[in-house]
């Protein structure tokens, strides 16, 4: 299927953030491939959700961490839209919790490689092919509160996603010479199906020691992307945007 839109890619973009993203993107114009470690029962229904908006819709089973799984995604997007993405959002990410002395090689290894290698290696992948079609682009890398601070029992969760950052920088640096930006959004507290798990009240949890006074949402982030996949932020490279509410800019100050 040829298309005259602008093609978004966004892993792990059939849940929680993923999908908002997904979604907001189709609404403002974007034909739309997704991946996911494996389809669920609410896959068809994103998709079709999606496609309701307008915009093509693929979705691609893919581990992002596997390089062949990647390439074989890849080829598939050129088959289903016949051109190279404009924008990457690498937003599949896993998370364990456990204590540094406890926490298990093999859960260790599943969160830096989804995390921070899938991140690699979908952008290696998609910047080559934006430069091979000659087109510039926007590659969108979803951070977290754990590239400035530390949380405890996140140990892998947080080397991952300060590495993401760190990656982000470099990425646009030597890409930027060929019109490819890269930028990291790096959420707050931020409610979805799986975060309301951490916590009975996790809403009023994180609405207490935000500035703003409330928990985020997904289309928080979602928003943020918009923004820096269009041309608004055209001359914006190399950065994090922190969609906090400003909880992590608030110091730990004793006398408020």
């Amino acid at each position: 299927m040829v298309s005259t839109s602008k093609l978004a890619v966004v892993t792990g973009g059939s849940t929680g953030i993923g999908k908002d993203i997904s979604l907001l993107l189709a609404e403002s114009g974007w034909n739309i491939a997704i991946s996911n470690i494996h389809a669920d029962e609410n896959t068809e229904e994103v998709v079709d959700e999606i496609k309701s908006t307008g915009r093509d819709c693929f979705f691609y089973a893919c581990d992002v961490g596997v390089k062949q799984e990647v390439e074989k995604f890849y080829r598939a997007i050129e088959e289903n839209f016949g051109d190279a993405p404009d924008l990457l959002v690498n937003n599949a990410g896993v998370q364990t919790w456990a204590p540094l002395l406890d926490l298990k090689e093999a859960d260790w290894d599943r969160v830096v490689r989804t995390n921070l290698k899938g991140c690699f290696l979908n952008t290696q992948i998609v910047a080559n092919l934006m430069k091979k079609a000659k087109k510039p682009g926007s590659i969108v890398n979803i951070g977290s509160g754990c590239n400035k601070l530390a949380f405890p029992n996140l140990v892998d969760y947080s080397a991952s996603k300060g590495g993401v950052e760190m990656f982000t920088k470099v990425a646009a640096v030597e890409l930027g010479g060929m019109g490819i930006r890269v930028n990291c959004v790096a959420p707050g507290g931020i409610l979805t199906n799986r975060t309301q798990e951490e916590s009975s009240d996790y809403a009023g949890d994180w609405a207490k020691i935000t500035p703003l006074g409330r928990v985020g949402y997904a289309k928080d982030i979602a928003n943020a992307v918009i923004f820096l996949a269009g041309d608004q932020s055209s001359f914006i490279t190399g950065q994090t945007i922190w969609v906090d509410g400003g909880a992590f800019t608030k110091a730990n100050w004793p006398y408020a």
